[in-house]
């Protein structure tokens, strides 16, 4: 591992229609975890569930769940058994795009009011009117 550069472009290519829809069903099922933990007040849990769910995805799937397009990009620049080839980052972020698609339906169809605890599973970010309560 020392002998490794700190960035080098990964070559391990990844394609193929399992491998898409492995990314697929990952940031789907992701999505879907974490809006689905607001409306039953369980939004504490929120990072362990998460962390759970990335770690049992990258054994079941066959992409090992990258499910996040900074993650592709990112590991496109480490030529580790973990890497992504860039010719093949195109392709996982379309099918991180598309979970993000149908996580979107799922969450319309199974959790119709979702939206109205959403705000409950994003981290508010310090504004100035809030700095100075």
């Amino acid at each position: 591992m020392f002998d490794l550069p700190a960035a080098a472009w990964s070559r391990t290519v990844r394609g193929g229609s399992r491998l898409l829809l492995a990314e697929v069903v990952a940031t789907a099922g992701l999505a879907v975890l974490v809006f689905a933990l607001a409306p039953s007040g369980r939004t504490a849990a929120a990072p362990a569930a998460v962390g759970a769910w990335i770690g049992a995805a990258h054994w079941f799937t066959s992409s090992t769940s990258f499910a996040n397009p900074a993650v592709t990009v990112g590991r496109a620049v480490t030529d580790t058994f973990a890497g992504i080839a860039p010719a093949s980052v195109p392709g996982f972020v379309a099918a991180q795009l598309a979970g993000g698609v149908v996580a979107v339906a799922a969450l319309a169809l199974w959790y119709p009011h979702a939206a109205d605890t959403a705000d409950d599973v994003v981290v508010p970010h310090l504004t100035r009117e809030t700095e100075a309560r």
